[in-house]
């Protein structure tokens, strides 16, 4: 077998000066889009450190090693980075690299040695990152000038990578090479690993968001439990269908029960407002009252039956609060607790009920949201993700807006009483909120013929009038101390 090595070592000055001034921006063009801004690549095998230093100028960190000690010591040199002296077998880090270049460098190991080295490589690379590879194309084991070579084709390529696991995709596509007076065809290798399982921790972000995972909690649940520093009106609105869906739900009861706080005066009025809906469907709404405290609370405790009645539980510990911004777009990190196994999420029922009770808790009413709302002063800047959201009013459509126009024009003439026809889905109780607002009514009452057309009209109203008391007026309910009142 030659001494590849000992070859470099030999006509490390050589080889240097030959390879350093090879343009391979073609390949880089399809190598460093698959790695983040910034990113930590390793240069497996740099030889003259060429493109070592074109990934640190490009604003890439850089970790470049070559196995021959005469050559890492001219890359050092020539590139002015810090190039190792070891060999792929010292290779051992575990996922440590946002992208591996390994440019001509694996193809002189014996051809049995190849999928060890590219295990080692591809053990070091992060998920959803990306490995690039090349091999001189051709089959089979070869001598030459001193150096083994193990060429490689497409058949050959894909049995190595089908060797790996959590591979996401694979690209192998040929070029020539860019060397002055050479002709060989290079086989190229570009390999991307899958993204690491969520299992635990929900991260965030567009593309691993907390919502869904609220949604199916609540929905699977027959005992929810929340506590968070601030409920604003945009969070609450994505949750809202769910939580009454489970209130309603025939099947089996379900136990709500949601402790807000009234810290820095972040929570929206509007948003308690509608939390007193769920109250009026069976929740149970509690605000612990800072009184100069802080109140960091982000806890959400599901439980249920399997369908073979052995009881779970699932706690989400992290940093969302209710708000959009924290449940869908921002990097908020939510641990996940699992009962069985982890007795984590019994500890964390037993802290809610707790708290549930503190001195400083108090029944959540409207009397209590207009004083709060009077006192109320919130942050000049937001202080966390959300904390400033508002949602934005709304406005009537067109057909809503002709209808505006053509009941404000029969007051002017006269008329006391309005009839308005519109088809389904056309809006007809915005419409009548909007009217509401329109002639400044102080006490509305809205009659429906189902609970569920007052609940959603309720929603409605809050929308339009979110310094509005909501009631109901139906069954064993009877509210009368309102501002709009809801009948059946």
């Amino acid at each position: 077998m030659p001494d590849t090595l000992g070859y470099y070592d030999n006509n490390a000055a050589a080889f240097v000066e030959a390879t350093f001034e090879v343009r391979m921006n073609e390949l880089y063009e399809e190598f460093l889009p698959m790695v983040p801004g910034g990113g930590h690549i390793l240069d497996a095998g740099c030889g003259s450190g060429r493109d070592a230093l074109y990934f640190s100028q490009s604003g890439y960190r850089v970790t470049a090693f070559d196995g021959s000690e005469s050559i890492a010591m001219l890359a050092s040199k020539k590139s002015g980075l810090s190039v190792q002296h070891r060999t792929f077998s010292d290779v051992s880090e575990l996922s440590v690299y946002d992208g591996i270049w390994a440019c001509a460098s694996l193809l002189h190991f014996p051809e049995s040695d190849v999928p060890d080295a590219i295990e080692r490589l591809w053990l070091a690379l992060k998920p959803s990152r990306a490995l690039y590879m090349s091999f001189k194309v051709g089959s089979g084991e070869r001598q030459s000038n001193g150096r083994h070579f193990t060429d490689a084709n497409e058949d050959l390529a894909e049995r190595w990578i089908h060797h790996l696991s959590q591979v996401e995709s694979f690209r192998l596509w040929r070029t020539t090479d860019q060397r002055p007076g050479r002709d060989e065809q290079w086989l190229n290798i570009l390999v991307c690993k899958q993204h690491a399982p969520h299992k635990q921790l929900t991260i965030g972000g567009k593309s691993h968001h907390f919502l869904p995972k609220l949604c199916h909690g609540i929905r699977s649940a027959d005992q929810v439990h929340m506590a968070v520093a601030f409920v604003k009106t945009t969070g609450l609105n994505l949750l809202f269908p769910d939580l009454i869906s489970a209130l309603q739900r025939d099947s089996s009861p379900v136990t709500i029960k949601i402790l807000t706080s009234d810290y820095l005066d972040i929570t929206d009025p509007e948003a308690l407002r509608k939390l007193v809906l769920l109250q009026d469907q069976g929740a149970q709404v509690r605000v612990y009252q800072s009184r100069g405290s802080s109140f960091h609370m982000k806890a959400y405790l599901f439980a249920g039956h399997s369908g073979n009645d052995q009881s779970w539980g699932r706690a989400f510990i992290g940093s969302s609060n209710i708000s959009r911004q924290a449940l869908q777009d921002g990097l908020e990190w939510n641990y996940q607790v699992d009962f069985p196994p982890d007795p984590g999420y019994l500890e964390a029922v037993s802290r809610f009920e707790e708290l549930f009770q503190h001195p400083n808790v108090v029944p959540l009413t409207d009397q209590w949201i207009d004083d709060y709302a009077k006192r109320r002063v919130p942050p000049p800047l937001p202080v966390a993700p959300g904390s400033a959201e508002q949602e934005p009013s709304p406005k009537p459509n067109e057909v809503q807006a002709a209808a505006l126009n053509a009941l404000e024009q029969t007051r002017e003439e006269g008329y006391r009483r309005g009839l308005v026809v519109l088809a389904t889905g056309l809006g007809k109780t915005w419409l009548s909120a909007f009217d509401a607002v329109q002639v400044g009514a102080r006490r509305i009452l809205f009659v429906a013929h189902r609970e569920e057309i007052l609940h959603q009209a309720a929603a409605t109203y809050l929308r339009i009038k979110p310094e509005s008391r909501v009631g109901f007026y139906m069954g064993k309910q009877r509210d009368r101390s309102v501002d709009i009142r809801k009948r059946q």
